[in-house]
């Protein structure tokens, strides 16, 4: 005797060997032997043999007529034999029940199951929606299949054209737009963004790496809608200066600008005249939204998106020709030892003389030309003076340094500035601590500090930035921390350091111009009507979104300083290239600033230099591949300290302080550098 049976799901044949009770011991035709209970036996058969018989069964079920034999079933529930009887037109032979089960089985839209060997016919209505869904899938499937053909031909798909950022960066893997994308990619055996990069979606690796930064943090674009210009007050006093700024060429948020003044008992006036958007916008406006909603201008070579709207920025920046609404820190100093005697702080309108321009006057003012006196250019006599001052508080510095246990600063690396016009990148170097460079971050740093103890001192909070020993001390990386109290940042060597001198590009600083500002017109009464108050759990609220959104907008900026590197590769056609060990195996081009690690190479001292041959680059992945040819010089350059270098390097971002202007120093307490044209 045969038996027809189901298995967990399954349906199988067999002959019996014996029975025990309520158990079959059965003989499978693949020879296997198992344990069936009765109550899972659907049939039992003399003839056909049992494999003749599940051949047949599964020919039975490609004839059945489905929809047929879901009228034939009725509404009630049944037994497959007895449907069996009604289907055939007579009591079913062995084969045929059996393919009948399997059919009944194989089609749960058409019949639900209600038991071993018992059905019941799906509701019309409820058939109707699921065949319904089965055709929709059919001819998804259709389209899906044409979607892939037409992206393995080079084509986007229209339906993708507008959906390009989704598809890369966060899809919606239940649509056929995604399941296509994602098979073609897989049988081109190529990535998403290169097969989007192929078929046009995107224009370029620039687009990528822009697309992607955009998707998330500008999700709604980085345009501004338009907004009413906010106004100064127009009773602010004229201050009685000639004002004047200094900044790259592509600068166009000139925060910072300089007066120097010549006082009757000989002493000198050096004002610090920083742009005072928070004399017209106001905490909670709309403007203010906007600028907390982006925390930064974010900036990358060639390009930037600015925290606020052309209009603002227009309205309250340094620009050379006008009156602007301005906060100035007043210091009079001694002109035998440039100590300072006193400092004042208030707001009023600055004229502004000139906008001063880094390429204009690097190559004519230096260190030997401020020395001896020589060169034309403007404001050659205010800028000797602030020249002389700078130098005394960077030695205050780095005095105050050693007493925190530091070595000086090194202000012997290159930096490099980015210009990018038609796709062409010019990559300039330019050595930190350039005389210019010099005399806006110094200032910068005393303006930062300056007002810092001011806010502390009248009992207002400000955002600050921190740095002291780690909890493994000065052996350990030190570490910049943004607090709403004054503390020390021993790397920079100061006190207090509060960042404020940034208003149009940092909402940090205009949070602090807010209380600078309460702090300088009430005195002793400014924590009551500051608009932050100590504790103010929005203060730390701003300073959780800034570090976030700032540490991002890093990390895309040397992004893109990487790729426009790549890009400088191939449009100078570089096929050998002078690098500098920095740590390991870790080098920087000469000509470039870009960091590569040459995986084996041979230890070889800090700093010496040595040639690489340039095997590939990949503008999508963001890597270099080269390998190393000879080693130029073994011995490094004793006046060159490439430790931090390496570090920032080999972490692939570098916590930077901007210096303001043209200038940055580096938060770790490093020499002010300056910043990269794409950084203003």
């Amino acid at each position: 005797m045969n038996v027809f049976f189901e298995e967990s799901g399954d349906f199988k044949v067999g002959a019996i060997l014996s029975q025990a009770g309520e158990a079959y011991q059965v003989e499978l035709p693949s020879g296997k032997r198992t344990k069936v209970k009765t109550r899972d036996v659907l049939l039992q058969f003399e003839k056909p043999e049992p494999q003749a018989l599940l051949d047949a069964a599964k020919a039975i079920v490609a004839e059945v007529d489905l929809d047929f034999l879901w009228e034939v079933a009725g509404e009630e529930e049944f037994g497959f034999a007895e449907l069996g009887a009604e289907y055939f037109g007579h009591a079913p032979l062995p084969h045929e029940a059996a393919g009948l089960v399997l059919a009944l089985h194989g089609s749960p839209i058409y019949f639900y199951k209600k038991g071993r060997g018992r059905y019941k016919a799906a509701p019309e209505q409820s058939l109707k929606a699921a065949l319904a869904g089965i055709e929709k899938k059919k001819q998804q499937a259709i389209v899906q299949a044409g979607y892939v053909e037409e992206l393995k031909a080079g084509k986007l798909p229209a339906s993708m054209q507008q959906i390009v950022h989704q598809l890369l960066f966060k899809p919606d893997k239940n649509t056929i737009e995604y399941k296509a994308f994602e098979t073609a990619a897989n049988e081109l055996q190529t990535s998403a963004p290169r097969l989007m990069l192929d078929v046009g979606g995107l224009a370029s690796p620039k687009e990528l790496h822009m697309g992607r930064f955009l998707f998330e943090h500008f999700p709604r674009g980085a345009g501004f809608a338009p907004v009413e210009i906010p106004k100064a007050p127009g009773d602010l006093p004229l201050a009685n200066v000639a004002a004047f700024s200094i900044d790259d060429v592509t600068t166009t948020e000139i925060d910072d600008a300089f007066s120097v003044v010549h006082l009757d008992d000989g002493s000198v006036q050096v004002g610090i005249h920083i742009a005072a958007p928070g004399l017209g916008i106001r905490p909670d406006d709309a403007i203010d939204k906007i600028a907390r909603a982006r925390m930064s201008t974010v900036y990358m070579p060639g390009d930037k998106i600015t925290m606020l709207p052309d209009e603002v920025v227009n309205a309250f920046t340094l620009a050379e020709g006008n009156d602007c609404p301005a906060l100035s820190l007043y210091a009079v100093l001694d002109p035998s030892d440039w100590s300072v005697k006193s400092t004042t702080t208030r707001a009023e309108r600055v004229p502004v003389k000139n906008n001063l321009r880094h390429n204009d006057l690097d190559h004519v003012v230096n260190e030997e030309t401020l020395e001896s006196g020589e060169g034309d250019y403007p404001h050659k006599e205010e800028l000797g003076l602030l020249w002389k001052w700078a130098l005394q508080l960077e030695a205050g510095r780095m005095k105050k340094r050693e007493a925190f246990g530091l070595k000086p600063e090194q202000a012997n690396r290159v930096d490099f500035n980015f210009y990018v016009e038609d796709d062409v990148v010019s990559i300039v170097r330019r050595k930190r601590g350039a005389p210019l460079d010099k005399i806006v971050a110094e200032l910068m740093i005393f303006a930062n500090s300056t007002w810092g103890k001011l806010l502390h001192d009248s009992g207002v909070p400000g955002i600050y930035r921190s740095q002291t020993p780690g909890a493994g001390g000065w052996a350990a990386k030190m570490q910049v921390r943004m607090v709403t109290h004054a503390a020390p940042h021993q790397g920079l060597g100061v006190d207090q350091y509060a960042w404020s001198t940034s208003p149009l590009r940092r909402y940090t600083d205009l949070v602090n111009q807010w209380q600078i500002l309460a702090a300088a017109e009430h005195g002793v009464t400014a924590p009551l009507v500051a608009p932050f108050k100590h504790r103010d759990a929005t203060l730390f609220a701003i300073v959780s979104s800034f570090d976030a959104a700032y540490a991002a907008y890093n990390d895309f900026q040397q992004n893109m300083e990487r790729y426009w590197c790549l890009r400088w590769l191939g449009q100078e056609n570089v096929k050998q290239a002078e690098a500098v060990v920095l740590k390991d195996e870790l080098v920087r081009l000469v000509d470039v600033p870009l960091v590569v690690r040459l995986t084996g190479m041979p230890q070889v001292a800090r700093g010496a230099q040595v040639k690489l041959d340039i095997v590939r680059w990949d503008e999508i992945e963001l890597n270099l591949e080269a390998r190393l040819l000879e080693v130029a010089s073994a011995e490094p350059d004793a006046s060159l300290d490439y430790e931090e270098e390496a570090d920032t390097g080999e972490a692939a971002v570098a916590e930077v302080v901007e210096a303001e202007g043209a200038v940055a120093a580096v938060d770790t307490g490093d020499a002010p550098q300056p910043a990269p044209a794409s950084a203003q």
